[in-house]
């Protein structure tokens, strides 16, 4: 019998990623929740070889195995208490997507908009602004979706959205190609679970702006936005 191996890993980073969020403040929880959020792939100059990419085309979308550059431990712990249960319950870390892992890699599904200069365009991405990617594989429908598949803890908050009231003018400042962008990752509310001071105004730096905006129940109103 083989006994298990202790010897590390060295991953290469292939690519980093170009995302509208440079803090994780108001990234969503997951990859296509905001499908209009676009991010830019940009390969290291040892991996921007145009044969790489030959036949990318023909898939829809892509799986990207990224690592959780920011929230990277000496140590680990066996149970997370995730965002969306409020904070305070706790899940066995290999039970959730917590970023908080033995190995911090993240696993994100988008889909391809296209090439640019040997660089791919995605929309959906879930990730910090220059977070490094390992590895880009194509995802497969017919044998990563699984419609039959239990959700967990997650089904509890699946449904969970903020309206969202953006007053036009304030709107009109951002690029139309971010407003319904913005707008998504508003309302999928980027506040952690347990906060809920309908006078604390929060602040969201997205795509080069400052958002501000204020939650009172489930409704969540843009008060300013600034370059």
């Amino acid at each position: 019998m083989n006994q298990p191996s202790n010897e590390a890993m060295t991953l290469k980073v292939i690519a980093h990623i170009h995302t509208a969020f440079p803090t994780k403040f108001g990234i969503p929880r997951q990859s296509g929740l905001v499908p209009e959020l676009e991010a830019l792939v940009v390969f290291r100059p040892e991996y921007r070889v145009p044969e790489a990419l030959r036949g990318i085309e023909g898939y829809s979308h892509l799986w990207l195995l990224w690592e959780f550059s920011e929230t990277k431990r000496e140590s680990w712990r066996p149970t997370v208490r995730p965002p969306r249960l409020g904070g305070n319950a706790r899940r066995g870390v290999f039970a959730t997507r917590s970023p908080y892992r033995p190995n911090a890699l993240g696993l994100s599904c988008v889909e391809l908009s296209g090439i640019e200069n040997g660089d791919i365009l995605v929309k959906g991405a879930d990730l910090l602004d220059g977070t490094p990617i390992f590895d880009i594989k194509p995802y497969l429908p017919y044998v990563d979706a699984h419609p039959e598949a239990r959700g967990g803890f997650t089904e509890q908050t699946a449904a969970y959205a903020l309206e969202v009231q953006c007053p036009q003018p304030l709107l009109d400042k951002l690029p139309k190609n971010k407003r319904a962008a913005l707008l998504g990752v508003l309302k999928n509310d980027p506040r952690p679970a347990y906060q809920h001071d309908p006078d604390r105004v929060y602040a969201m730096d997205f795509g080069g702006y400052r958002v501000q905006f204020q939650v009172s129940e489930s409704m969540l109103t843009v008060i300013d936005i600034q370059k």
